[in-house]
């Protein structure tokens, strides 16, 4: 059985330093995520469409979204490490699961 993986999705360098901060143990730092290789078990760590969250879950993989406060004069722009701890970044556990996926039409 292969060992399950924790992979931090982001773009922005300010969150990627927020998660070394943090000492996330992450197998892969990935830029963009291919769903199809999110196997039973492993921990997908971002701020995923919803819909994509959905299909990480259907696939038996943990979703933990990045979760921030932020204020609406820092929309729009990239924030620092510093920035995200100031509107209270925090991983929080969702699971996601599709209207379609549950009336059986996946």
């Amino acid at each position: 059985m292969p060992m399950s993986r924790t992979f931090f999705l982001s773009r922005h360098p300010g969150a990627i330093e927020w998660a070394r901060r943090q000492g996330l143990g992450v197998d892969q730092w990935l830029a963009h995520l291919d769903v199809a290789q999110v196997q039973p078990g492993d921990t997908v760590i971002g701020t995923l469409p919803i819909h994509l969250a959905a299909q990480v879950c259907a696939r038996g993989g943990r979703y933990l979204h990045l979760s921030l406060d932020v204020p609406p004069q820092w929309r729009g722009r990239e924030l620092t490490a510093d920035e995200l701890e100031a509107a209270g970044a925090r991983l929080e556990g969702f699971t996601v699961t599709s209207m379609h996926e549950e009336e059986g039409h996946a």
